[in-house]
């Protein structure tokens, strides 16, 4: 590609839901029907396009989010199909960040899900526009309207219905164009269009009427006409609706089955009219390294601005997913990642990649508004800003997770140890939710990830792709320390020893206070020392050494090692001994003072809390709520409906280790549960 593509003709969207709602089977369908694919891959034969690992065709669900092309009425879509289980979180939320709008899918039978009011936070973070496809309405106990109330009662969304079931299974009604559409062909792939029935009309006209209000809100001759009750010009529904759902006033809906290929293409045809394109879209907000802001508009005629927004192997070798934002870049153009400190790293792109799911086509340029792949790149990681080396920015990085889970790892034999270590690294590179470390009192290497079933992909892929097999111990949730009550610590630290002919005194004085804190309020060292003898100061490296000394105990507390949160830590008194008072002997002081009034303040342990919601049969919900008050779960709210229990609770994550096995002997292999981090708190 030589020049900019028409931004006018592009549509950046993502495709995102609660896992199992049917993302990527509508994704199959979408890549179908525009001809990007010449036929369709179903989830559950381990067929689907996106779906190209191994591990996602083993297990059936997205792990990792896949970009592809899809051509639809002169404009180019291109599309990202994001994983939906929870312990994939992090590969939605760096897609979100790097898009103009999304389709938020909802199952038919469900509604909205727990993971979909995660997705749905994430989109309003980033004030994403976005429609929403009602799936699986073939299935027995679908229901439209139940779906909607689901929005406005979990998500606060006011929905606008554009498509509606119609009078039969195979049929949809069309509220703007006032039509009965039917999906004919081998797959779904002719649209027929008629008339609407009379009484089906009338059947659907309160769904009518709340199209039309929603798209009033931002047009005042179409809200004339609906008060009037004249019947408007079906582009005059269309251009108000649009103005509506940018600003984010009315989410339009629209019913189908992906599966069963109904209600695909009058999606598609929505995402050209009503999402945005990316000159729809306000400027990115970047700063300058050390000064003000700049905002970066969509324009492949200025300096390079792209944001590095996931970092993925291919083929063995290390690539990153970029979106740019503004100016061009082509193969052997240098780059830099700028740094907050002016310390930018100069880097040079070796090739450029258009991406179809696990396809990659060299190209010449890539311009604003693309995404690409690009080869080359030794340092950028997910977040970094890559620019001109004239012109640093740093746009808004993406946030990362903390896990919650570990697992105590080793390679199957020392030999692999070195290999064991590259391979890791390589693999946290990809993955800002999983950290490999040690145990400072064992010694053991830990992995940390999101969830059992987020290390277990981690192995499979070390055993698939690396040929590596490693031993993994019992799951181990992370913990955080606290404190009861407000305590005082002093520690006066000696230590004599010889260095070599040298004789070596250090002496030191530190007291401290330590002081419970609301929970969330993280750590806080406020130095407010009085130093003794009177007269005398610190010096900058004293006065750091002894804050890092109570920090160092902050890191790791006195009860198991784990970082202490929700304390306020006042230095109250340091007293020095001359030159015996190194930096290294306040540090240790400082240390000592802290685990003293940690100790006495008494200290106790927070727990990974997770909001969980489980599904079960109706008659199995007295033995799940029983077992789930003994696991020390808070049951916050149940919820009957058509013959299922629904169960929302907050709960330890070390109650709910293989829980899922369970809910399965509870519910014989019917019960279903979710969950997802909340905060650190005491059990019960």
């Amino acid at each position: 590609m030589s020049k900019p593509p028409s931004l006018d003709h592009v549509r950046n969207i993502g495709i995102v839901a609660h896992v199992d709602a049917g993302k990527t089977t509508l994704t199959e369908r979408v890549l179908f029907y525009s001809g990007a694919s010449y036929k369709i891959g179903e989830v559950h034969d381990g067929a689907a396009h996106m779906d190209y690992m191994a591990e996602e065709q083993a297990h059936g669900i997205t792990i990792t989010s896949a970009v592809t092309k899809a051509p639809w009425n002169d404009h180019l879509i291109q599309l990202v199909d994001t994983p939906g289980h929870v312990d994939f979180t992090i590969e939605v939320e760096r897609s979100m960040r790097v898009l103009d709008g999304c389709v938020v899918v909802l199952d038919g039978v469900r509604g909205v899900e727990p993971q979909t009011e995660t997705v749905w936070r994430q989109r309003s973070r980033f004030e994403l526009p976005c429609l929403i496809f009602v799936n699986k309405m073939d299935r027995v106990g679908a229901d439209y309207d139940a779906s909607l109330n689901s929005l406005r009662k979990r998500l606060g969304a006011e929905p606008a219905p554009v498509t509606v079931p119609g009078p039969d299974d195979d049929s949809i009604i069309h509220l703007i164009d006032g039509t009965l559409l039917r999906f004919t062909g081998e797959r779904g792939e002719t649209v027929v269009s008629e008339p609407c029935p009379q009484a089906a009309w009338e059947a659907v006209g309160g769904h009518r009427e709340t199209l039309l209000l929603a798209a009033a809100e931002s047009d005042e001759a179409l809200a004339d006409a609906v008060l009037e009750g004249r019947q408007p010009e079906a582009s005059q529904v269309w251009d108000a609706l649009r103005k509506s759902t940018l600003a984010a006033r009315c989410f339009p809906c629209f019913a189908g089955s992906a599966l069963r290929n109904r209600g695909v293409q009058p999606l598609l045809d929505a995402v050209i009219r009503l999402l945005p394109a990316p000159l729809d879209r306000p400027p990115a907000r970047a700063r300058v390294p050390g000064g003000a802001d700049e905002l970066v508009s969509m324009d492949a005629q200025g300096d390079l601005c792209a944001l590095a927004f996931k970092v993925q192997l291919w083929e063995g070798r290390r690539h990153v997913f970029a979106r740019i934002y503004r100016g061009s870049l082509a193969a052997g153009e240098p780059v830099v990642i700028a740094a907050e400190n002016g310390e930018h790293r100069r880097e040079q792109v070796a090739r450029v990649f258009d991406v179809d799911a696990n396809h990659k086509n060299r190209i010449e340029r890539a311009f604003a508004g693309q995404i690409v792949l690009l080869a080359g790149l030794r340092f950028a990681t997910t977040g970094d800003t890559l620019c001109a080396p004239d012109h640093p920015l740093l746009l808004e990085r993406i946030e990362s997770r903390e896990p919650v889970i570990a697992l105590a790892v080793e390679p199957g034999s020392s030999e692999e140890e070195e290999k064991f270590l590259e391979v890791m690294d390589k693999i946290q590179q990809e993955d800002p939710t999983l950290r490999l470390e040690e145990d400072p009192e064992t010694g053991q290497r830990l992995l940390r990830g999101m969830g059992e079933l987020h290390l277990q992909i981690v192995f499979e892929r070390l055993e698939r792709e690396f040929n590596l097999r490693v031993r993994a111990g019992k799951p181990m949730v992370a913990l955080r320390e606290s404190v009861n009550s407000r305590a005082m610590g002093d520690s006066l630290f000696e230590r004599h020893f010889e260095d070599g002919r040298r004789n070596v005194d250090l002496k030191a004085r530190v007291q401290v206070e330590v002081n419970p804190q609301e929970r969330g309020s993280g750590q806080r060292i406020d130095f407010q020392a009085r130093v003794l003898p009177e007269g005398n100061s610190l010096t900058e490296d004293q006065s750091t050494a002894v804050q890092n000394g109570a920090r160092d105990m902050l890191n790791g507390g006195p009860l198991e090692g784990a970082p202490v949160v929700d304390v306020a830590i006042r230095i109250l008194e340091v007293e020095v001994f001359g030159a015996q008072s190194s930096p290294d002997a306040l540090r240790a002081a400082a240390s000592r003072a802290t685990r003293k009034a940690l100790m006495t303040g008494g200290g106790f342990l927070l727990h990974p809390i997770m909001d969980t919601e489980v599904v079960v049969p109706e008659e199995n919900m007295g033995q799940v709520l029983g077992d789930l008050q003994a696991r020390h779960g808070l049951v916050r709210d149940t919820e009957n409906d058509r013959g299922s229990a629904t169960i929302r609770c907050e709960a330890p994550l070390d109650e709910l280790l293989g829980y899922t096995t369970d809910l399965r002997s509870m519910t014989q292999g019917r019960g279903q549960f979710t969950m997802q981090f909340n905060r650190f708190d005491r059990k019960g």
